[in-house]
């Protein structure tokens, strides 16, 4: 590798991609188009970085499996960037195994930092921590290894685990203060900034207040509090969960039921909440019924729900008491809001995937928050994306689709 190659590479890795244009702009070579589809990255045109890269993979060929393998890492990481969440991850895969085949460490690892943080936005957790495990406990240097931190404290953030995130959030700064990249830095001060805001609404007791992630962390295991957590549409008791996420109707009679904790809730006001019945009729009255059978049945093991004059009352087996867990920020479409809260540009189909939706609900969501003035667009056909600037206070960790923390 020449003189030029060296330099341009240096400055890449120490965030200075004018130095490396400097010195490789006017070639057009395997490795300077490479070198330069990077440094276009890291001034932000995508674009044209994906042109350079795609070029450069081409032009390596089948004969320079390594340095093909290093340009497949990059355009995934361009791709994880501009959430491009449908780019291949197979062909990422295939590039880290070749990588770790041919002894190349350090890039077979941000290959799997990049995985890692691909399937945190899509809410795979179980896969991302199986990829922690694989990763080669060396020495990184300090820029991927804030990236690896990065990785473990979202993980830990999805987890509800607030120490070891806050631990991993600070070994993800000290790497990014050695490593002198201000990206990097400001990177790891916006994900470490999600623990000091609110992460829900607590409603109890005929009130609400925001919480920490450690409360909610503290609530969800405790054995003396049942909890219907509407951030993820399940009730919890400890260890024992019950998903309602695909039970609409019996999630929206569960949260009332535990708002108006230990009161009962009326007929009406239940027809409302679960059917949004506004005159209830006798077929109503006895779907209600139908649809409280079912919910007893489904929360058989935590609690009762015992007819009243007027309606009906939630109580608990063995905890002494009952709170909703809400999001920060409650309105139509709010999880769309919370992932385009990062600042990012998204496609309708990155939010999708993530989302675990289909292309058109997720479309008419966009449409709908648009219309509000919620959210803009730019580009056109498949190079649309849509962004709002981010919300205070409005962390994304208990919007994301996930498993509930046990799972």
């Amino acid at each position: 590798m020449d003189s030029l190659i060296t330099a341009a590479g240096r400055a890449l890795a120490a965030g200075d991609p004018f130095g490396a244009l400097n010195r490789v702009a006017l070639r057009d070579d395997a490795p300077a188009l490479a070198l330069r589809g990077i440094a276009m990255a890291q001034l932000g045109d995508l674009d044209r970085a994906k042109v350079l890269l795609k070029r450069a993979g081409q032009a390596f060929g089948a004969r320079e499996p390594v340095a093909q393998a290093r340009c497949v890492v990059a355009e995934a990481e361009i791709a994880l960037v501009s959430r491009d969440l449908g780019w291949p991850a197979k062909a990422l895969d295939a590039a880290r195994v070749t990588l770790e085949t041919h002894g190349d460490r350090l890039n077979a690892a941000h290959a799997r930092t990049i995985e890692m943080r691909r399937l945190l936005l899509i809410g795979r957790l179980g896969e991302a921590e199986r990829l922690l495990t694989g990763f080669d406990a060396g020495p990184l240097p300090p820029a991927l290894d804030a990236a690896r931190a990065l990785a473990v404290g979202g993980i830990a953030l999805r987890r509800l685990q607030a120490g070891p995130a806050r631990e991993a959030f600070a070994t993800a700064a000290a790497a990014a203060q050695r490593a002198g990249i201000p990206a990097l830095a400001a990177e790891v001060d916006a994900a470490s900034r999600v623990l000091e805001a609110p992460a829900a609404r607590l409603i109890a007791d005929g009130g609400e207040r925001p919480v920490m992630l450690d409360a909610v962390a503290a609530l969800l295991a405790s054995e003396d509090c049942l909890v219907v957590d509407a951030c993820r549409n399940a009730v919890r008791e400890a260890t024992v969960a019950v998903p309602l996420a695909t039970r609409p109707v019996l999630f929206a009679l569960a949260r009332a039921l535990a708002e108006a904790w230990p009161a009962d809730v009326s007929r009406e006001m239940l027809l409302g909440r679960a059917f949004r019945a506004k005159e209830a009729d006798e077929s109503h009255r006895a779907r209600l019924r139908v649809e409280i059978g079912r919910l007893r049945a489904e929360l058989h093991g935590l609690a009762a729900i015992n007819a009243t004059s007027r309606g009906f009352a939630l109580a608990p087996h063995r905890a002494t008491r009952v709170v909703v867990l809400a999001q920060p920020l409650e309105e139509p479409h709010a999880d769309v809001l919370a992932l385009l809260a990062d600042g990012e540009a998204w496609s309708s189909s990155a939010l999708a995937l993530a989302l675990g939706t289909s292309q058109r609900n997720m479309q008419r969501a966009l449409d709908a928050l648009a219309r509000a003035g919620k959210v803009q667009s730019f580009g056109k056909a498949r190079a649309r994306r849509w962004l709002t600037p981010p919300v205070p206070g409005f962390p994304t960790s208990l919007l994301l689709p996930a498993p509930l923390p046990d799972g």
